[in-house]
């Protein structure tokens, strides 16, 4: 086996480890309501089933970052709106985000051209890239639990981002969770969630050849990706 392809190796093998520790904390509570819940009780029913679907949503988008990543995988590339995706990856992040106390919107003004792009797998990352940001903004102190899911025209394309009123939220989470991908920080050094969201996420986006970035919008501060439209198609 060559180097890069043990050091690939392992560099998966890490990132499983990591997700299955961050799984922890939700299967837990999955256990402990299911164990208290009960037919009349359907709040308790409800929460298992919301943080249940969003550990399990965790696993699919992580899957399919590894499938996409391997040569063997065709992308299914195709024109994209971006309002598109980002109203259906709040739309997902809804009732996990309600779980948090965290109010989601979506700032979509003027028209865009539809980008070339892999719908599901760009929408796998939004999804895993917001869920990461829900669930650090209680423990980071955020002043304001909100996020805006919004686009806009940067210098390098069209900007489809993730954005509150935290600096050090975007900034602070992108950078320890591209540290626990590379190995460089134990896991127990991050407090309340791994960052898995952000590894999942870079995931996504490399195999289409996408760069997760700082970003600022409206006056809030984010993380986005930027895509070049393509002229040629319009979408109705």
């Amino acid at each position: 086996m060559s180097v890069d392809k043990q050091q690939s190796t392992m560099l998966s093998a890490q990132l499983l480890l990591h997700i299955a520790e961050e799984l922890k904390l939700p299967f837990l509570q999955i256990a402990r309501h299911g164990e208290n819940a009960s037919e009349k009780n359907h709040n308790e029913l409800k929460l298992v089933q919301v943080v249940a679907e969003n550990a399990l949503r965790l696993l699919d988008n992580y899957t399919l970052g590894v499938s996409m990543n391997l040569e063997s995988y065709e992308q299914k590339l195709e024109p994209v709106s971006i309002p598109s995706v980002l109203y259906e990856a709040s739309n997902q992040l809804r009732p996990i985000a309600k779980r948090y106390g965290v109010e989601l919107n979506l700032k979509i003004k003027g028209r865009y051209n539809p980008v070339m792009a892999d719908k599901q797998g760009l929408q796998a990352a939004l999804v895993s890239l917001g869920s990461a940001l829900i669930e650090a903004m209680p423990a980071r102190g955020a002043q304001q639990l909100s996020l805006s899911f919004a686009t806009h025209h940067g210098r390098n394309g069209i900007v489809a981002g993730i954005y509150g009123n935290n600096r050090q939220l975007s900034k602070d989470i992108l950078k320890k969770g591209r540290q626990l991908q590379h190995g460089r920080q134990p896991f127990v050094s991050l407090s309340h969630t791994s960052g898995a969201g952000i590894i999942v996420a870079d995931s996504l986006l490399e195999a289409m050849n996408l760069q997760l970035y700082s970003s600022r919008h409206d006056g809030l501060y984010g993380l986005g990706v930027a895509m070049q439209p393509t002229h040629q198609l319009e979408l109705v």
